[in-house]
């Protein structure tokens, strides 16, 4: 029997919802490991919908379980529906959605709160000891939740190559462990059964963003 994996959505697109590419990656390497993929995602508004051409907000409103149902083919339940008993583990891919729709990272930085349904969903595995994976963005979940954990979101020095690096600093001021990994790398918290890659935190070709990706999947089910 292959192993069942939840994956969590938060939107589809970049800069208010999940990252396409992320999440389609994280599906291609489940299938891969002959894992089974059940998306959810939570059926809440989202904060805001930004136009992806001229990268503004809009005034446009749209709903995240509607909007990752594209990214699911239609294959995908509320997050509310999801119950760890007949799960493996879990997987959150990356994009602003999770900083957006899932907690409210993105305009309060390490003050955020993450939304209960995802903090509950979170805490159910790792109190079940199943692993967690978590790319781009979205360790800052963990970093929220569960103090003392050690993750990575690239590197912590910022430059042009990793943009996003100050990410990790405000993790370090949360109280966790940050670890610097290339993006084709991942990081395992062996105690909290966490795997951490940097996905598009870094500026790297979307090969690279790709194979780190398979690296934190393959990680997740060997854990499992």
């Amino acid at each position: 029997m292959g192993k069942r994996v939840a994956v969590v959505l938060a939107g589809c697109g970049v800069y208010d919802g999940s990252e396409i590419h992320e999440s389609s990656a994280v599906l291609v390497h489940l299938s891969r490991e002959g894992a089974e993929a059940e998306v959810y995602a939570p059926d809440v508004d989202q904060m805001h919908v930004v136009d992806h051409v001229k990268g503004q907000p809009t005034q446009e409103k749209r709903n995240v379980l509607v909007e990752s149902a594209r990214i699911a083919r239609g294959n995908i339940k509320d997050l509310a529906k999801l119950d760890v008993k007949g799960l493996d583990a879990l997987i959150i891919p990356g994009g602003f959605g999770v900083a957006k729709n899932l907690s409210t990272w993105a305009t309060q930085g390490k003050n955020c709160i993450v939304s209960k349904e995802v903090e509950d969903v979170l805490k159910a595995f790792h109190a079940a000891n199943k692993p967690i994976g978590l790319c781009c963005i979205s360790p800052v979940l963990a970093a929220k939740i569960f103090p003392g954990c050690e993750l990575t979101v690239g590197h912590d020095t910022e430059c042009e190559k990793w943009p996003y690096a100050k990410t990790a600093e405000t993790m370090k001021e949360l109280g966790c462990k940050h670890v610097n990994k290339h993006v084709t790398e991942v990081h395992v918290d062996v105690k909290n059964k966490l795997v951490t890659t940097s996905a598009f935190m870094c500026n790297a070709p979307i090969h690279e963003i790709y194979d780190g990706i398979g690296k934190m999947v393959q990680e997740v089910v060997r854990l499992a």
